[in-house]
């Protein structure tokens, strides 16, 4: 009976400190010791209590889980792993650039690179094919995507 309880109790410990510990192994440890506990408990004291273990086991993981899930992310626990903060800014709307006037540097067909205020810019034309060298007008500016048409 005490190895039963020994592995159980060792496989909790060993998946609560994969909570905190990097690296999966105490995880698949403490998951091969609740197995080694369950088919131990079969052994020892056969089919029906080893049937009643192994529920507890699911219904304990199971709750365990979700417990996790809904309680871990929002603690003082989880804020020690993850970051809050952000690193510059994506700045990836470029509204200044409607209404200015460059070259296409690539062909644009129909999405190519055009050089607009000294800048290099992905662009895509309205819709037919523009040459390297042509003069082009920023006509919209739609999230990441600017489009040109050629003057």
């Amino acid at each position: 009976m005490a190895i039963v309880i020994t592995l159980l109790l060792m496989g909790v410990i060993l998946l609560l400190a994969e909570t905190v510990l990097r690296g999966l192994i105490a995880g698949i440890v403490g998951l091969i010791c609740l197995i080694a506990g369950v088919v131990a408990g079969y052994q020892e004291f056969g089919v029906t209590t080893g049937n009643l273990l192994l529920l507890g086991v699911i219904l304990g993981m199971v709750l365990g889980i979700y417990c996790w899930l809904k309680y871990f992310p929002e603690s003082r626990m989880a804020a020690l792993f993850t970051s809050r903060g952000t690193v510059g800014e994506l700045r990836v709307e470029k509204p200044e650039l409607l209404d200015q006037t460059g070259t296409a540097h690539t062909q644009l067909r129909p999405s190519g690179t055009a050089i607009i205020n000294g800048q290099r810019v992905d662009v895509v034309t309205e819709g037919g094919h523009i040459e390297r060298g042509t003069a082009v007008k920023v006509i919209a500016v739609e999230g990441l995507r600017v489009v040109v048409r050629k003057l």
